[in-house]
């Protein structure tokens, strides 16, 4: 296994442990909080969807996004993180469809780079915490599974049998 095999197994895991912990899960379920103050799942996959775009392209070559629905980086903006009001979120099918797209363009773009590109710089302001692209596709990956782990209190809060 090379270094674009172990960046894409990295990310293909991330992505299907993080839906893993959402498998069940009802569009209802989606807006459940696990806390007061807390984010509901739909609100983070939004975050995650959107997260993966702003962080990626700019720097992963070749990257190619298809485009989001109408209002949807409004809808999951930080403004909107702690909304009462449950309109303009999607079921729980949208998002998997758009983190799978979403992924599915980043893996696409992985598939293209040369290893010695995985040390190239990155720039923007994650750059200090990820300085090179191989480093920006970890963190991706890591906060997809950062997220999943807010997921299993939900689940736990459900009722929802654990997985892990």
């Amino acid at each position: 296994m090379n270094a674009i095999d172990l960046a894409k197994a990295g990310l293909t895991s991330s992505l299907g442990t993080t839906l893993a912990f959402l498998e069940g899960f009802s569009d209802t379920d989606m807006l459940v909080r696990p806390a007061e103050g807390a984010n509901h799942a739909a609100w983070q996959l939004g975050h995650l969807i959107l997260s993966e775009r702003f962080i990626l392209g700019d720097n992963l070559p070749g990257v190619a996004f298809q485009a989001l629905p109408a209002g949807f980086e409004v809808n999951h903006g930080k403004e909107r993180a702690h909304a009462t009001d449950l309109s303009g979120w999607l079921g729980m099918a949208g998002y998997a469809e758009l983190m799978r797209e979403t992924r599915t363009a980043t893996l696409a773009a992985v598939e293209q780079l040369s290893e010695a590109q995985l040390d190239h710089p990155t720039q923007g302001r994650l750059a200090t915490k990820a300085p090179k692209l191989g480093n920006l596709l970890v963190l991706v990956g890591n906060h997809d599974l950062m997220h999943a782990g807010q997921f299993t209190v939900i689940r736990r809060k459900l009722g929802k049998p654990v997985l892990f």
